[in-house]
Order: C-alpha cells, then sequence, then structure tokens
C-alpha cells in the first residue's frame, strides 16, 4: 500500500490546548500536538534532515501509533511533511512502531515493528527519493515470529546495517528467567531474514531493578554502532533502552567490540543521568561523518495531565556522540543549537559563596559555565526559582579528587504533588585543578544538562508565574557565565489541508 497522505490532521481543540500550555518547550521538537515518542529513521538526504518520530494525532496517549515526519536544513529548525506509516489491515494494524531508515542501492528502505494485537513484528516500505511518500511491503511481516526455543519477554524496535555483501539486523528483546538481548539475523536482501542468535545476553533476571545500571529484562531501541579507534577494546557501541514488563527504566550502552556474530563488552555506561527523561534514543552519521543522536524526553506528570494539555513528549536537542579517552561517550549540543541564541542575558565572571546569586532569569535560556571546584567543593546552579524559593530546581557538582557527583535535586521543582521529583545523580569528570565545563539549556519543562561530557536530562513543572530565576553558589567556586535567551522555532508544514 502506497501512503499519500499530507500531515495528520490534528484537532483544532488538541492545538488550542497545546498552545495554552506554559510547560510546552518552544526551540526543542515537538509534534503539533497529540502524542510523540520515539526518534525513528533519523537520516540526511541531499543536505536535508529527517526526523520521523513515534505519533499519535489523535490524543496525547501511546496507541495506534503512526509515523510522524519533519524535515529541517539545520538540525534546529523543522517543518512537518506528510506523515510516513499509519496503521492499515493487516500485520500493522495496531501501529507502526519503532524502526530505523536504510538504503538499498539508492532506495530509501524503513524497517519497522508492526503490530497486530499482541504480536509485534519486523515489516518494511520503501520511499520516494524525497523521502514523503512510503509503499508498505506486501510480503510484511519479513520474519514472521520471534526465534523458536526461547521464551522471549518483546520483539520489536531495529538496528540494521551493511555489512560486506549482506545487511544484517538487531531486534530488541529479552530471554524469560535470563535478560534483555538484541537478536542478531542476516539478508541478502532485506526481507529474507536468517537467525544467526543473541548478539548479547544481559543479566537482568539476577540484579537489583533499582539500580541505575539495571540492564532490564528486555532491550528496547538498540543501537549499534562502531566510534573511535579500531584497535580499542571499546571500538563499539552497543545502546539499548532497559524495559521490564511495560515500565521504561533508563538507557544504558555496552563499548566493547562486535566481531562476527557476538558483541564481547568491555564495560557497562549510563547514556544519561536523568534515566527514562532521555529514552529510546537513535544515532546516525550525518554527510559531514558526525555521529548525531536524538532521545525522547518523557513526561515527569500525570498521563491526565497531559490529556488535559492536548500533548505529550519532547525531542531532546541534537547531540553530537565522540569517544572518551575511557572508553565512554562524550556527548554535548550540535553546534547547529548555538544558532536558536538570541540575546545574551549575562556575561560575568565571579568567585562564588555560599549565598546564592541570582546571574540571570528566564525560562528558554542556554548557560555556559567554566568551573574552577577547589577539593571536597560543592557548586551549585539553581534554575525555574520563584522569587520566594517556594519553587526551584538544583543541579549541584561536589567535587573529590578528579571525579564530581552531578545530583539533581527536584524536591522543590514544583507546587504540583502530582509531578514526578525524584532525585537523580551520578559521575562526571573533571580535571586535576577541578575545572570543568557545565551547560544548562531550560526550555519550560524540559532541562538538558551536560557536565563534562556528561548529560543529565530532566523534565520539570513548575506552577509560579515568577519561576524564572538562575541562581548560582559554591564557597570558593570560580565561575565565568554566560547565558542566552533563546528564540522559538519557528514550524511550518507542507500538504496540510
Amino acid at each position: 500500500m502506497t501512503m499519500t497522505s499530507g500531515p495528520a490532521l490534528v484537532s483544532a481543540e488538541l492545538l488550542a490546548l497545546a498552545a495554552e500550555d506554559p510547560h510546552r518547550p518552544v526551540f526543542h521538537f515537538t509534534a503539533p500536538a497529540g502524542w510523540l515518542n520515539d526518534p525513528n529513521g533519523l537520516t540526511q538526504r541531499g543536505g536535508e534532515y529527517h526526523l520521523f518520530y513515534q505519533f499519535n494525532p489523535d490524543a496525547p496517549v501511546h496507541h495506534r501509533i503512526q509515523w510522524g515526519h519533519a524535515v529541517s536544513t539545520d538540525l534546529v529548525t523543522w517543518r512537518d511533511v506528510p506523515v510516513a506509516l499509519t496503521p492499515t489491515e493487516g500485520p500493522d494494524v495496531d501501529g507502526c512502531w519503532s524502526g530505523v531508515l536504510v538504503y538499498d542501492g539508492d532506495v530509501p528502505t524503513i524497517v519497522y515493528s508492526g503490530r497486530h494485537g499482541d504480536r509485534e513484528l519486523p515489516c518494511i516500505a520503501t520511499g520516494s527519493d524525497d523521502l514523503l511518500v512510503w509503499t508498505k511491503d506486501a510480503g510484511n511481516p519479513v520474519i514472521a515470529a520471534p526465534p523458536e526455543g526461547l521464551e522471549v519477554t518483546a520483539f520489536r524496535d531495529h538496528s540494521v546495517w551493511r555489512e560486506g555483501d549482506v545487511w544484517r539486523q538487531l531486534i530488541g528483546s529479552g530471554i524469560r528467567g535470563q535478560g534483555g538481548t538484541a537478536f542478531l539475523y542476516e539478508s541478502l536482501d532485506l526481507r529474507s531474514w536468517t537467525y544467526l542468535g543473541p548478539l548479547l545476553v544481559g543479566d537482568g533476571a539476577g540484579s537489583d531493578p533499582a539500580a541505575p545500571d539495571w540492564t532490564g529484562t528486555m532491550w528496547e531501541c538498540v543501537d549499534l554502532f562502531a566510534l573511535g579507534d579500531a584497535d580499542s577494546a571499546h571500538r563499539d557501541i552497543l545502546v539499548f533502552s532497559a524495559w521490564n514488563e511495560g515500565i521504561t527504566h533508563h538507557p544504558l550502552y555496552w563499548s566493547g567490540r562486535y566481531e562476527g556474530e557476538r558483541f564481547t563488552p568491555a564495560a557497562l555506561h549510563r547514556l544519561d543521568l536523568g534515566g527514562r527523561y532521555f529514552y529510546a534514543p537513535q544515532s546516525f552519521l550525518d554527510e559531514s561523518g558526525r555521529r548525531v543522536m536524538f532521545g525522547w524526553l518523557q513526561e515527569g506528570r500525570s498521563d491526565a495531565a497531559a490529556v488535559a494539555a492536548g500533548w505529550s513528549g519532547v525531542m531532546s536537542l541534537p547531540r553530537l556522540v565522540t569517544p572518551a579517552p575511557d572508553g565512554s561517550l562524550h556527548q554535548r549540543p550540535a553546534p547547529e543549537v548555538d544558532a536558536l541564541r538570541a540575546a545574551e542575558v549575562a556575561d560575568r565572571a565571579l568567585t562564588l559563596g555560599a549565598e546564592e546569586t541570582e546571574v540571570a532569569r528566564g525560562d528558554e535560556l542556554d548557560i555556559e559555565a567554566r568551573l574552577t571546584i577547589p577539593e571536597g567543593g560543592v557548586f551549585a546552579i539553581v534554575v525555574r526559582a520563584s522569587d520566594d524559593d517556594a519553587e526551584r530546581t538544583v543541579l549541584r557538582l561536589r567535587r573529590t579528587g578528579d571525579r564530581a557527583e552531578l545530583s539533581l535535586d527536584r524536591s522543590r521543582s514544583s507546587l504540583n504533588g502530582d509531578v514526578d521529583v525524584t532525585p537523580r545523580s551520578g559521575e562526571v569528570p573533571v580535571d586535576a585543578e577541578g575545572a570543568v565545563e557545565v551547560r544548562v539549556l531550560v526550555d519550560h519543562s524540559a532541562v538538558e544538562v551536560f557536565a563534562g561530557g556528561v548529560p543529565l536530562t530532566t523534565r520539570v513543572y513548575p506552577t509560579r508565574a515568577d519561576a524564572l530565576g538562575i541562581r548560582l553558589s559554591g564557597e570558593g567556586v570560580a565561575v565565568h557565565l554566560r547565558a542566552w535567551s533563546m528564540r522559538s522555532v519557528a514550524r511550518g508544514a507542507e500538504g496540510a489541508e
């Protein structure tokens, strides 16, 4: 079947609700209204970036998912184009779930999970040269069932690449009683696949589900890529999102070596210290050879609040992923994000004390701070603070030697008792003098933090209109801070009815 419809119509009611919500970001990508989750099919073609994503235009709930589609020339300013995939009678009648885009010769091809009842199976669709019109393959699903002889917890989401003369594919899954896994397949034509076995199996069945590096009972949104020195023990990166019986936990990655039909891990890492607030990430190589990653910023408020607001889900800002010396990933916002800066609202060099100093105000800000923290010292930056401190979100860096603990305190982030205020924390590197660069991007309810190349992403929902204060403290901490207001990203649409 060929999909030729224009952008799915979002009701005027949903659009109006979304436009009035003070928690809706303005420079992060969001769907026009309704529901957004995983980034899908990331690619650059002919100089244009394409962002596909899981989308429900009918309501801000996860139901009968479509593939939304937006296009950009600069990674930050997007225009909405026709929906790429919608559910139809057959293997995807209950949803076109997450997947990837590859080029079979020069034929754009989407590999995605079609949902029919409780079954999720791999399907494909081929696209026009401009990626706007998609034709589902008559032979879908292209894999009829999960591997035989195993009790799998789920079977969905795809990582597909060309390896020599063949295609290879990973499908996220889990083996009951053991842990999450990625099943490896091989094909000559993207349509007939041979099962090769599990690439790697986690230990989710025998470890603590409350741990921030628990690997889960199922791996969602697997992503395998090589990065850095070909001889490194950490050359290959296997990203996955830990899932358990319908609950999303956090994104993790193994660094190690992929050879033959197996992945030999060297180390397990947390991808984002914010846990589920940067989830289901997908990456791609752009035309300049950069590894670019997006992730889904889940909501931290109730489902009822999202329905009342008319929208749910935020796409992260684009990140550049590069190898760090210790085998981990270094992450930072793509340089294109700098183009969203409007007026500079602060440029100050100061040595902090224990008392807080207000340095800027706003809820659409990009903040850069270069710090030197004394041994045992603590630096704090407060964002979205009301004038009386009834609401405030605090990020702290506590230095010990060449590491610092980055922690998020949301205990007073909102006077709304229904929002998530659980803390988050993890380690980031500092140099021998205690120097570290910190960047904080505040976009209403979306907050992305990068400290020493380590991200912490979160959501906050202050209720007070004066919750705009940005404050710093830290006895003996030297800091040079710059901050900019950010411009809203204008959205256009092609083919709207």
